[in-house]
């Protein structure tokens, strides 16, 4: 939930902030963090390298966010498994008292992107098995190794303040974070930070689409398709009218809009007119007012559909996001914290592989991105969905990305899973755990930096209130 900045509040921050400076340097204290990183860097590719192995789907990911929890409770935090309902997700907790600072963790796979990593061809492990297409092996690693690093800084040094690591399940279905909102798990926060593998090296003040995901059944009658069909009523037939609706409707909608569906159940054999039928879609747009104008006309076209086949519909909202709210001042502090670490850099095989990736893809064959990128805010034109932009619109909230694969290659692809598993994607991963654990203590020592941060929030959320987009379900 919002909270509002008292001047008691400001007035403990600001002392806190002068006890903090007297006992700790902030660039010692980085110094320390990334020592300890690269100390604990071969741990860390283990730990990566194991959840790339699992490859576990949204959900499912039992082994990975088991060896997770295990080790940061082997580091000393207080590790509490399946937060919010969800058997997968958990937190980890160190320290004490305020301020209390977030950092999130991915561990889930996409499913058929199974792959050997360090190829140039594609090659499954296993035939149609999941693979890490988005690099979350990466991902929820580099945030552990920050949480870590961190907290070895607050107890040699004796700071105060508390962090949480999230371990947040099923993102790319959208679902994880958004659950552990809704059941209130980030309202004691002050501020997180997050990240995610990328093919540049920058801080994004861009925003994400908001989105609802969603399932549509119909259900008619069966009936011989040759020999009586004129008893049937084909609930195939209403998917296919609703996904012809909505298709017509494309062009009635904002260009930054995203509609996209598969047919999930479509009947068992073409002599039996289907009685029960499947569609799901995401509909995608720029904030959570347009995406729920847009599915409210995606309903009526349902019920439309179900009138003119004469079958029935329900609906099953699966999950909902809002856009990113990203916070310029943590954003800030964290490109600066980048340009300390400075791009992961690469050896000239490694160049030459990613090459030969780009090369598969008629993309320029530039190699590995081994600059910054600016750090400026740019047109949004529009593109994917996150459940972190829950957490942005609960307390602020910003991302960074390192180099972990080539430019100009697909995502979500078995080219990723690749890289992911190679030591181009540990090399992003490493430069990215230090960053965050110097954005950590940046926030956990610098009463003015979160001061800041919360001040633009608070204007930036000013009149609304967090809702989730999963009340009512």
């Amino acid at each position: 939930m919002k909270k509002s900045i008292s001047v008691v509040t400001i007035v403990i921050a600001a002392i806190l902030s002068l006890l903090c400076t007297a006992a700790v340097n902030a660039q010692e204290a980085k110094k320390q963090a990334f020592e300890w990183v690269d100390s604990n860097a071969a741990r860390l590719v283990e730990l990566s390298d194991a959840v790339w192995g699992f490859a576990e789907i949204a959900l499912q990911e039992t082994q990975s966010a088991a060896l997770l929890a295990d080790a940061l409770e082997g580091y000393g935090f207080d590790v509490e498994r399946g937060v919010a309902g969800l058997p997968t997700a958990f937190t980890a907790r160190w320290g004490s008292g305020a301020p209390v600072i977030g950092i999130l963790g991915e561990y889930d796979a996409l499913p058929s992107l199974s792959q050997e990593a360090g190829l140039t061809e594609k090659k499954p492990i296993v035939k149609g098995g999941p693979g890490h297409g988005c690099g979350h092996n990466l991902f929820g690693v580099a945030s552990l190794g920050a949480a870590v690093a961190a907290k070895e800084v607050m107890e040699a040094e004796g700071l105060p303040g508390t962090i949480i690591f999230y371990g947040c399940p099923a993102e790319e279905t959208v679902e994880g974070k958004t659950v552990m909102a809704k059941a209130g798990l980030f309202d004691e926060l002050d501020a997180a930070v997050s990240w995610h593998p990328s093919s540049e090296n920058g801080v994004s003040l861009n925003s994400s689409l908001a989105l609802n995901s969603f399932k549509v059944r119909f259900h008619g009658h069966a009936a011989h398709s040759a020999g009586d069909p004129w008893n049937g009523r084909s609930a195939l037939d209403a998917v296919e009218l609703m996904n012809y609706g909505v298709n017509m409707m494309r062009e009635h909608v904002t260009p930054t809009t995203r509609i996209h569906y598969v047919i999930t159940k479509g009947g068992s054999a073409p002599n039996v007119v289907p009685d029960d039928a499947e569609v799901w879609y995401y509909v995608r747009a720029l904030d959570r007012k347009e995406v729920e104008q847009y599915y409210g006309r995606m309903l009526k076209i349902a019920e439309a559909a179900a009138m003119a086949t004469e079958t029935e519909c329900e609906i099953e909202l699966i999950t909902g996001v809002h856009n990113m709210l990203v916070n310029k001042a943590i954003a800030e502090a964290n490109y600066r914290n980048l340009e300390l670490v400075g791009a992961p850099e690469f050896s000239e095989e490694e160049q030459e592989f990613a090459k030969t990736l780009q090369g598969l893809f008629d993309s320029v064959q530039e190699g590995l991105n081994e600059e910054l990128e600016p750090f400026e805010e740019q047109p949004y034109l529009g593109g994917g969905s996150t459940d972190v932009a829950e957490v942005s619109w609960i307390c602020p909230l910003a991302q960074l990305g390192t180099t972990c694969c080539p430019d100009g290659v697909p995502w979500h692809s078995w080219v990723v899973v690749t890289c992911s598993g190679s030591s181009i994607g540990h090399k992003g991963m490493l430069v990215a755990t230090k960053v965050l654990s110097a954005s950590l203590i940046d926030l956990l020592t610098d009463a003015d930096l979160l001061q800041r941060a919360k001040e633009e929030f608070e204007k930036a959320t000013e009149g609304y209130e967090y809702k989730s987009p999963l009340d009512g379900i």
